[in-house]
Parts: C-alpha cells; structure tokens; sequence
C-alpha cells in the first residue's frame, strides 16, 4: 500500500510553482494577479520572498499608471491562468509605457488561439518589437494552504455551482457542452490544475461526484487525457469526492461552529485585494491614537504567517478548537512569547478577556526586538481581541438562536408561516438598533430557510407571504443612506447611486427565484435529500449538514453501495467492471478504499466543514489521510455574494 501524502509534500507542492519566479526575479520587477498573490501570500513565503531573491519591487496586475515599470529592464508577470481578456490587456499596457527589454511570462495555461512561441511573439510586439520574451508553463498549480487539511485555488474563486433552474435540468441532461461558455472554461482550468497537483503528488485517484455539477467536474477529470496516461504510471492511491455546495447552502450561511477562525473570516473586514485574508489593525501597537484617520497609516496585520512556526501552531488551534480553549492557546502563546522576552507580565487564571489579551499586547509596543520577534503572533491575538470586540460578534448568538427557532418552526408550520412571522423583523434603516437584522442579515436568514425547508409546496399562499417579504425587503434596501459593497453588488448601483426602486424590486425578485431553486437543489438525490432532522417528542428539530452525511457514508464501516455517492469510470475496465457488478460478486470502487480521501468542496468550504471532516476521518477511519480542497473559504456574507452578486464569474475574456 502506497504511504498517504504528509502535509509537508503539499507545501512542497505550493511552493514548487514559485521557482520559476524566484529564479527569474534578479533585478526584475515582479507582477501578480490576485489570485496568484493570494497563493504566494498563503504559501509562497509572502512578497518578502520575491525581494529576498533580488526582485526590486513586487506589483499589483493590473496596475496604476503611475506604478508601471518604468526605469526596469527586466519584468515578470505572474498569472493563475491563460493570458486573455482583462489581463491580457493588463501585461499588454505595461509593456508598451516602458523600455523593457526581457519580459518572462509565468503562466497557469495555454493562451488562446496559440501556443508558447506564438505567445512570445505576441509579446515581443507588445514590448515594440525588440527585446527577449520567454514564456513558462507552471507545472504545479497555485494553491493557497490556509492549514494543515485545507487547500485552497484561488485563481477558481468564482467557481459556484449552477442551480437547477426553472427548467429543472436533471443530471442525465448536464454535460460540460450544456454548461455556459464561462462555466466550462473554468471547469477545464480546474481538471487542469487538479492533474497537475495530482501528478506533483504522484496520485492516482478514483473519481466521485455528489451532485449534478460535480458529475460534469469528476467526469472531466476522470476522461482527461493526460490525467489517464497519469494514473496508469502513479503509485498513491487516492479517493477524490467532489461535492456541490448549492447542495446544502444552510452550511454556508449558518452560525453553527463555536469556532475562533470562523468568527475572525466573518467580522473583520478583508485585506484589499484578498478574497481569504482580512485586515488587522495594528494601531495598537504603535504610539498613534486610535482614530479611523490613523488606521490606513499603519500597514495591516493579517493570518497568514507561513514563516512564523508559533503564529503557524495558533492559527490551527483557531482552525480545530471550540472559541473558549483557542482564547487560552492564544493567551498562553503570549505569556510563553514575552516571558522568553522577559517582560514583566502577570499571569492570570480563569477566563480570558479580549482587555486581558491587549494588556499583554502592550508590553511589547515599545520593545522593537520583542515585536519584530513574535510579529505574526502579535497579528493573530490582535484578530483575537478585535473579533470578540467586534458587533457582529455579539450578533453571531443571535443568529444561532434565530436558525435554532426556524429548524423547530419549519418542522412544525408550513413555509408562508414562518416567512410572515420573520416579516416585522424586517426594518428600515431608521427604525434600526444595533441589535436588528441588516439587509444582509435577512438575506443570509432566507437562504438559510429555502436551503433546509428544500422542496416547497408552492401556491397562492407562499405566493403572498414571499410578495410581503418582497415588499418589505424593497423599502429596507431603498431607505438605505448609503448602500453596503455587498448591496451594490447585488443590486447593480454603484456607491454614488442609491437603489431605485424599479433597481431593488429586480434585485429582490432576483433573489427570490434563486431561493426557490435553492429548494430544489437536492430534489435529485435519493439518499442526501434532506439536511433537516424535524426532531421528536424528546429531540428537538436539528440541522443535519449534508457534507456530514456524506462522510459518515463514506466511514461506514458496512460500506453499504453508495447511492448518491456517483463513481465516475476513466476507461472501459472500469466500465466492465461496474457492469460485470451486476451479475457477478466484483467490488465496485468505493471512496473508503484509498489511504488518501480528498474532498473536494465545488462552490467554497467553510471552516466547520474542514473541522467535522477532520474530526469525522479521525474518529471512524483513523488509519486515512484527508485533506479538504476548495476553491473559497466560505463565511456568511461569501455565500450571498456568490449566489445574488450580480457580476459573479464573468467571463475574462471580452474585457
């Protein structure tokens, strides 16, 4: 039996596809796209990496006109895909208000219409025709390692399952043809990256699929050319199981973890340009007041610390423990850190208080070598302090109350019931307390609802209770003084431009048709085609999450056939050999067979996923490896935006 990937090959991994760029960076000037800055910032040892290897300046792509390269001879550009579209036009522009000589091109694909020469010629116009262009193909894709089990794809964020529709496409009708143009560009790029992650791993997998989406994605990976003549020489054995997220998206809005990184992801606000990290203030730790005119003096803290080993073990705590026991680690990291600086702390016992942890953040303000030797700590316990301080924290409780009371309601009434009974909780701005639901807030409730009430029983009567949520929802949105992003991207208005009406009402009516396809998105699924436990005389009403059901069947030690656990064949023994199953004893492939068990979370994972499937593996499976795949880390206001923002995926092509 081959040995299960360690963790320590995955960050081998994600930092193999940055040598091509670290031994191009001498005196060049390096530029990153998003996603490929969010890779190297989780994984690749950050910016500093790049300037350690004498790059003189790392860049936004696009960039300002004012940030182009001028004065450099040398410039790479690093992209998480093929160069087209938007940034195609992105290198294109900073080629032409420069002198560059050399330009390198360390791509995540091909380009379109043309391979790697025609690419270097295109470039060498750009550049004016003179001057050395050198195109290289990454052979590892760009993973951003946000902890020990889970990976994420950054350049694939906006990657989001479709919906069924009001057509109510079955899966015997979905194959990538059937797909939107944008859709199946992004499947191939991740069947892309997937084979070359697996060849770095030396993997060869079996392919599973929950879902009508995941079926295209696992079908795709298991045909794909490269990755069959892969598998025929790999010797790792591994399960991988795409699952779709719209499948159960109560998990992706709800507040169910008692958990410290879920909170911190939710509340603060993220780092520009990021779609995982957020910012932490770091006022605290300068002698400035704390203003909100000095906060964008200081350069913001942020998670992500892959070279600080102390900062690395807490920030898994945060991953893997209940709030209260994370809130001790981070307490007992600081005492251990400013006593190795002996500083005069004070130990105490009992509860910890997010002024306890500031009182010991203080004693290393004014010690330059004590901050600079346990920074990326200092940034964690700050996120700590500031998160439990923070107003959505207070809310976190009541939301977890709230969905409490819709799982026994919704078992009990029928759905125009509970939609008018949370009808007077929707508020205009003015009528507000701190306490009330935000615009946002209802949305994040109604999708919890529509996702676990699933198939709904509709008529004239969910017709007026869901016009009266409309109604209310419209008025709340145009009474807003000054939209949230979050509402200009839902409603399509800009900062400037308030929702008009006419705006809203498409907006809300928008919303509502996706919350009814929502409730059907598991009327396909035989075995997981609920999420929710309606309780008993002596159990109350529980919210059973889908992914959890998926791995319990996996686990289960009988290994009962899966039903809607779909193998997807890569050739013709294994066609055979599911149909010679049905008339002789041969063992169909089973996702509990392999050492190594990938779940592969199509649409976003949230941090308590991550924890149960770990926790889950742990317990019902321990001699298996799992890790957690994903395109986004999930938190209640990611979902919404992924299903009701109204620019979400746009194709990079005709920009």
């Amino acid at each position: 039996m081959a040995v299960p990937v360690p963790e320590p090959e995955l960050r081998r991994v994600c930092q193999q596809a940055w040598e091509p760029v670290l031994a191009r960076a001498l005196r060049a000037v390096i530029y990153l796209d998003a996603a490929s800055a969010e890779a190297l910032h989780w994984g690749g040892g950050g910016a500093g990496e790049l300037l350690a290897a004498g790059a003189l300046a790392v860049r936004a792509l696009p960039a300002e006109a004012s940030a182009g390269a001028a004065g450099a001879n040398r410039v790479v550009f690093v992209v998480s895909g093929a160069l087209r579209g938007g940034t195609a036009a992105a290198v294109r522009a900073v080629l032409g208000q420069c002198a560059v000589r050399h330009c390198v091109l360390v791509s995540g694909g091909e380009a379109e219409g043309g391979g790697q020469a025609e690419l270097e010629g295109t470039l060498r116009r750009w550049m004016g025709g003179s001057g050395r262009a050198e195109v290289l193909l990454r052979g590892s894709p760009l993973l951003a390692p946000v902890s020990a089990e889970l990976c994420l794809l950054p350049a694939l964020e906006a990657l989001f399952p479709p919906l069924p529709g009001s057509g109510g496409t079955g899966p015997a009708e979905t194959g990538l043809d059937a797909l939107p143009v944008e859709l199946r560009v992004v499947v191939r790029a991740l069947v892309g990256d997937l084979d070359a992650l697996f060849a770095a791993l030396g993997l060869r997998e079996e392919s599973f699929a929950v879902g009508t989406f995941s079926r295209v994605v696992a079908a795709e990976l298991a045909s794909y050319a490269p990755a069959r003549n892969r598998r025929r020489t790999a010797t790792n054995k591994a399960s991988v199981v795409f699952v779709d997220r719209t499948l159960d998206l109560a998990g992706a809005v709800g507040h169910h973890g008692d958990n410290l990184a879920e909170k911190i992801l939710s509340v603060l606000p993220k780092l520009p340009g990021h779609k995982t990290d957020v910012v932490v203030n770091m006022v605290e730790l300068t002698a400035l007041q704390a203003t909100d005119e000095t906060c964008g003096i200081i350069a913001p803290g942020c998670l992500a610390q892959p070279n600080d080993p102390a900062a690395k073990a807490l920030w898994e705590s945060f991953m893997n423990l209940k709030q209260k026991e994370a809130v001790m680690e981070a307490r007992r990291h600081l005492v251990e850190a400013a006593s190795r600086e002996n500083l005069p702390i004070k130990m105490s016992m009992g509860r910890v208080t997010p002024e306890q942890l500031s009182s010991y953040i203080q004693l290393f303000r004014n010690n330059f070598k004590a901050l600079e030797n346990h920074c990326g700590l200092l940034q964690l316990v700050l996120a700590t302090v500031q998160t439990l301080k923070h107003l959505q924290t207070s809310k976190w409780d009541n939301f977890l109350a709230f969905e409490r009371l819709l799982l026994q309601t919704i078992g009990e009434s029928e759905m125009p019931s509970v939609l008018n009974q949370l009808l007077p909780m929707i508020k205009s701005y003015n009528n507000r307390t701190k306490d009330d639901y935000t615009c946002e807030d209802f949305l994040i409730l109604l999708v919890y609802m529509y996702s676990i009430v699933g198939e709904i029983k509709s008529g004239k009567e969910l017709d007026a209770a869901e016009e009266g949520v409309k109604k209310a929802l419209v008025k709340a949105i145009c009474d807003e003084p000054e939209p949230s992003p979050m509402l200009q991207k839902i409603t399509g208005c800009d900062s400037l431009l308030n929702p008009t009406s006419e705006k809203a009402t498409d907006a809300v009516d928008n919303i509502f048709q996706i919350l009814r396809d929502i409730a059907r998105a598991r009327m396909h699924m035989k075995q997981f085609n609920s999420i929710h436990n309606p309780g008993s005389n002596t159990h109350q009403a529980s919210y059973k999450p889908l992914l959890k059901q998926v791995m319990e069947e996996i686990c289960n030690p009988e290994r009962p056939d899966p039903v809607d656990i779909e193998h997807m064949s890569s050739g013709l023994t294994d066609l055979l050999k599911t149909g010679f199953s049905m008339f002789m004893k041969v063992n169909r492939p089973h996702p509990g067979d392999h050492p190594l068990l990938i779940i592969f979370m199509v649409g976003g994972v949230t941090v308590s996923e991550v924890k149960m499937v770990k926790d889950l593996v742990a317990t019902r499976k321990p001699g298996t490896q799992v890790i957690v795949l994903s395109n986004a880390l999930l938190t209640p206001l990611g979902a919404i935006e992924s299903l009701f923002a109204t620019d979400r995926l746009k194709p990079d092509m005709d920009m």
